[in-house]
Order: C-alpha cells, then structure tokens, then sequence
C-alpha cells in the first residue's frame, strides 16, 4: 500500500477540511496470479456461512483485498473464490497508490470495484465489510505497529466481521495468517504445499508481523514450532504413504496438547489452525479486544 503516514488512525478534521489521506504506506506492489489461493480457500470455507447471513441480513456481503499491489489478480481472484461460498458476494480492492487504482479500474465489473484508500477502509456509502483480507501488508511495519493497524481494520468490521492479515511466499506455497473478529485475534493457521516442506518450522519465515520476532526460546510460537516439528518427526513412517498423510498424523499428534480449531477436513488441504491465546507474544495472549488507535 502512497504515504508516509503510519497507521495511527484516520485523521478527522472540521467541515470544508481537505479529505484526510489515505492512511498507510505504499507496499512494494509485487503479486502473483494465485498467490493467496490458500488463504483464499480456508477463508471460504471457515467464514462463508459469516458471508451469507450477512448477505440475508443487509443485502450485500462485501469483503475488502487491502493493499492488492500493482496489478489487480489478487481482488479478482478472491471474488471467484468466495462467491464458490456466498454467490453475492463483493469485493472492493482497496490501494493507497493512485495510479494502482487507475490501472486496475478497467478490471472493476458487477460486484468487483477498486477504491484509493488505506487502513481506514474508505468505503462508499459508509459501507461495513464483512471480510478484510490484508495478505503481506504488514510486512514491513514495526512490531509496535500491528496493534493500531489491526485496531483500525477490525473496526471497520461489521459486526459478524472478519480480518485475515498475514504473509507468503511469492509463489503461495507458505503461508501463515492471524484471524481477527472485532473482538481481537483469535485464530492463527499454518498453511503448506505439503510436497515442497521439509519441516513445519520451515513456515517460520512466514509468521506475520505480530510474530515473526517472537520465535525465539521463551515465547508461545517457538515452542510450539518446536513441537510441531517433533510430531512431523514422529510422523516420518508415514512418509512412504504421502505428504498429507504425514501431515494428518503430525496434527493429530500436536492436538494432544496444542488446542487446535480445525480438524481432518482442514488438515487435508495441508493446513493447521491453533487458537491464538496459545501462540500469542507475551503480553497479548488474553486479548478480547485491542486497544482503539489513537486519533490524530
């Protein structure tokens, strides 16, 4: 996502005021066509029953692709994939760059429309989205940042809302996103193709902002990598049967003493979800609701 602005909160002003701008720094634009297929997936899958009764509810379900880039593939993409879950759903791409915008505008069709705009979410009408998907934004804020940048974004929500924010590699093929309802985060899912992962603690490159820096020894998520990898260790006979196999049996094991969220069904498309509370850095692992950013 242009500006030097940190996502301290959407600045207000008095009427007749210039409108604010957009709240954010511009990314580094690069994406690839189906680069957050996983992502894309598990969201359908876990908040596509959220979609439809916000679609009964208000006459629209609309989800917002934060920070798409220089090229557009990434909002299309997300409104093929989750209209498989809610067939009216919307997507607005949001974009801090105006000439990102401009380029992707030719792209915008019934149910798809691309916005200028940051961590404030500036939808028309006022709108209150259903979903917000920032994938590989926060990469390059500080630690300190993700608190009021998840707080701007999940008050945005609506109220059966959600936030996905997290990384991947270029190719899709590692990924690692937090969940967040307007209450807090509350889920964190370890994603994978399975063929090309020699271990689970390879995702750790991967950890979003709120927990890249925290895999290291006395913090939540390196001890659970840690035993994530001692259960896919565990699991090597079961190798010769297949990568997925393997993974099945490693999250399983991990289940025992890890609370995971998922199950089979999940696990099978080489995924793996564990509550928050469990992995959080120290100090967040019993939030309910994150602090409100501070206005300007």
């Amino acid at each position: 996502m242009a500006s030097h602005r940190r996502p301290s909160g959407p600045a207000s002003g008095a009427s007749g005021a210039r409108p604010a701008r957009p709240v954010g720094s511009a990314t580094r634009g690069t994406t690839n066509p189906n680069r957050l297929r996983r992502m894309d997936r598990w969201i359908a899958a876990a908040h596509g029953s959220a979609l439809r009764r916000t679609a009964r509810a208000e006459g629209r379900a609309v989800a917002v692709d934060l920070g798409y880039g220089a090229a557009p593939w990434t909002p299309v993409e997300l409104l093929e994939r989750l209209r498989t879950a809610c067939p009216t759903a919307e997507v607005a791409g949001v974009e801090i760059d105006a000439e990102r915008v401009a380029a992707a505008r030719p792209y915008a069709r019934a149910g798809l429309t691309f916005v200028r705009g940051g961590f404030e979410v500036p939808l028309p009408g006022g709108v209150r989205p259903a979903l917000i998907r920032a994938a590989n934004v926060l990469r390059q804020y500080g630690e300190d940042e993700v608190p009021a940048a998840w707080a701007l974004l999940t008050e945005r929500l609506g109220p059966d809302g959600l936030l996905v924010e997290g990384t991947c590699d270029e190719a899709g093929r590692r990924h690692v996103w937090v969940a967040l309802g307007p209450e807090g985060p509350r889920t964190v899912t370890f994603a994978a193709h399975l063929a090309t992962l020699d271990a689970p603690s390879d995702l750790a490159e991967r950890l979003p902002k709120a927990l890249i820096h925290r895999n290291v020894a006395g913090e939540a998520v390196h001890t659970f990598l840690r035993d994530f990898d001692r259960a896919w260790a565990a699991a090597a006979p079961y190798a010769p049967l297949g990568a997925r196999q393997r993974w099945i049996r490693t999250a399983s094991a991990l289940s025992a003493d890890w609370p995971l969220t998922d199950g089979p069904g999940r696990w099978r498309q080489g995924e793996l979800t564990v509550a928050w509370a469990a992995v959080a850095p120290r100090g967040m692992g019993h939030v309910t609701r994150l602090p409100r950013a501070p206005r300007e």
